[in-house]
């Protein structure tokens, strides 16, 4: 049996079960299992304290798909690594979503802070989903400050037709800086070309002095499989999209199942 020294887990659709909480069962084995746990995931960190406070974890953790690296400390967060958007890159998506998608629901994230315009369908249900309650701002005025950071747009689309033109369009005024991932099935989230995960993983090998062997990573998406391909046991949820599941060395049951714990006990120890 591989001695596993690092495990990198994603968190909606993985760790977490659909109502986005983390089952008693996956908290119980992953403290149990001693391993050093990182979650990796497009959230804000605001959005990951919850889960990093039940798990009671000191590692550095990956936010943002990859564009922030940190550790939660008492007095704050520890920035170990951050990569943010070309502001001009921001404002040419909100205008194109604006002028040629007006249903599709778009916001961004600085390190702390969720910020919307309006609040329509799309905020709304974000806002069941991850629990935030947004900042009501005017765009223009903020995207003039010269310290504001932007980490990730958000944009959701409950069409898939819809959804595929937006990517297509976007794909099209991409000079190249904008990493442009879908998540899930209504999410579209777009971050610097910096932010992978697989970037973070590597800065968390790097300082751990890690060989692929040591890790694991447990993943559901599209925008996990970079991480995936990291790791010397990459273990795929049963309720993966098609065309992740190729990417598994092991299958595991789905995240309503307690898949990350089920993996854990079977494929790690």
């Amino acid at each position: 049996m591989i001695l596993i020294k690092h495990i990198f887990s994603d968190m909606d659709g993985t760790l977490l079960q659909s109502d986005c909480k983390i089952s008693e069962n996956n908290v119980q084995t992953i403290k149990e299992s001693q391993i050093p746990f990182t979650l990796v995931s497009a959230r804000s960190p605001m959005e990951m304290t919850e889960v990093i406070d039940k798990l009671d974890l000191n590692e550095p953790q990956i936010g943002f798909n990859g564009g922030l690296i940190f550790q939660k400390q008492d007095q704050g967060l520890k920035i170990l690594s951050e990569h943010t958007l070309n502001i001009d890159s921001v404002k040419k998506v909100i205008a194109l979503v604006d002028q040629q998608f007006p249903k599709v629901s778009r916001s961004f994230y600085d390190i702390d802070t969720w910020y919307v315009d309006k609040f329509d369908k799309g905020v709304k249900y974000e806002q069941e989903m991850g629990g935030q309650t947004p900042k009501l701002v005017d765009y223009v005025s903020l995207l003039k400050q010269p310290d504001i950071k932007v980490f990730k747009i958000m944009l959701l689309s409950f069409d898939a037709l819809e959804m595929k033109q937006l990517i297509e369009k976007l794909e099209s005024i991409n000079s190249g800086d904008m990493s442009i991932k879908q998540s899930g099935e209504y999410y579209l989230e777009i971050t610097s070309h910096l932010a992978q995960k697989s970037r973070g993983i590597k800065y968390i090998q790097d300082l751990e002095k890690l060989l692929k062997k040591d890790m694991a990573a447990f993943g559901d998406g599209f925008n996990d499989l970079s991480m995936l391909e990291m790791v010397g046991t990459p273990v795929v949820m049963d309720n993966a999209l098609e065309g992740v599941k190729e990417y598994g060395k092991y299958i595991t049951k789905n995240n309503d199942e307690d898949g990350v714990a089920y993996g854990i006990k079977m494929f790690l120890q």
